[in-house]
């Protein structure tokens, strides 16, 4: 199941079914691309009319008359996209969106109908937004000898501002240190080495887990340890002592605000309007979580005592479904869809 421990991003790295309506809701900092109906889920609910929902982390689907029938999957989980003729309980043979993903050992197909005629936008928008979260890696992900410095300027990221260049810093790898700088942005904490600037290490807050001062036997160290999901490093640098402590809290203070309002990096520019979903409002996506064309055992029980509070007469009627006798029911309803209603919830 998801994580819920603070900071942890698990929408983009995992692929899951049938998940409860908290975890269909946009968290801090996921922004709506595309939503778009009817979708159908060809693969795994044929017949079943659905809306796709397209982020800056994932894409979700959901039965528009179900929608505890739901999927979501993350796009770093995507291996490929292409377009499949496939065999439609809707439409019939058409051509569709197809994804392959990997999540842990297990590989996964996805094949999604647009049920609107000569309507590609489903593919084009998933298209589109997982191009701009693969181009957009340095944001979320742990880049160690990259080629992120040029003449011993950081080359900056289109979303991000540097907060604080810091010389004098000793990378701790070594028995003797090397000697670098350290730029702090707000997206990430950069190192680099002053004699050799391919010999860095670029650490985005997301992929952080603490930030330190511990002993070491080279004296007090900023201590930089990551997620186990990224590598489990634990980095280790050397400044003087009175730099040491303002360093930490400048970090420390950087690393909080990124996890309250963190920047993912994936930025779409729409060719036309079109193209561009009409809402972008994250409170829109909670309607996933209210339930269409259903109601639960105590919003049915209140309706049938409402209907029948002041008519005594009311006859008991007879139920093959559960063989004895039981209040009629109110038109439209079966017993066997209010079961389901309530296993389901």
């Amino acid at each position: 199941m998801p994580k819920s421990k603070r900071g942890i991003v698990w929408e983009d790295r995992e692929v899951l079914f049938d998940l409860p309506f908290s975890y269909l809701k946009l968290r801090t900092g996921e922004k709506v691309f595309d939503r778009i109906e009817p979708i159908e889920d060809t693969k795994g609910n044929s017949g079943m009319k659905g809306r796709l929902v397209v982020t800056n982390l994932r894409i979700i689907w959901h039965s528009l008359t179900s929608p505890r029938i739901n999927l979501t999957v993350g796009l770093n989980c995507f291996m490929s996209t292409s377009t499949k003729v496939v065999n439609s309980g809707l439409r019939g043979t058409t051509q569709a969106l197809y994804i392959l993903a990997g999540y842990n050992t297990n590989k996964y197909e996805f094949v999604f109908t647009n049920l609107a005629p000569n309507c590609v936008r489903h593919y084009t928008s998933v298209s589109g937004v997982h191009k701009a979260y693969a181009s957009s890696r340095m944001y979320r992900d742990l880049k160690l000898r990259g080629a992120f410095i040029h003449n011993k300027q950081l080359k900056v990221l289109p979303l991000e501002k540097i907060c604080l260049t810091q010389n004098g810093i000793w990378n701790l790898s070594s028995e003797s240190g090397n000697l670098g700088t350290m730029v702090i942005s707000n997206v990430r904490i950069v190192w680099y080495a002053d004699i050799n600037e391919s010999f860095n290490v670029s650490m985005p807050y997301i992929t952080i887990e603490s930030i330190t001062v511990r002993d070491s036997k080279f004296g007090d160290a900023l201590v930089i340890a990551t997620r186990p999901s990224c590598g489990g490093y634990v980095l280790g640098f050397r400044a003087e002592r009175e730099r040491l402590q303002p360093l930490l809290s400048e970090l420390q203070t950087l690393h909080n605000a990124y996890t309250d309002a963190p920047v993912f990096g994936v930025e779409m520019c729409w060719e036309s309007e079109i193209s561009k979903p009409l809402h972008d409002d994250i409170n829109e996506l909670e309607e996933i979580g209210e339930p269409r064309g259903e109601m639960g055992p105590s919003l049915y029980l209140a309706s049938q005592q409402s209907q029948h509070k002041d008519d005594a007469d009311v006859q008991p009627v007879y139920s093959q479904y559960l063989g004895l006798a039981i209040e009629p029911l109110k038109e439209g309803f079966t017993l066997q869809s209010l079961f389901e209603v309530q296993t389901a919830s």
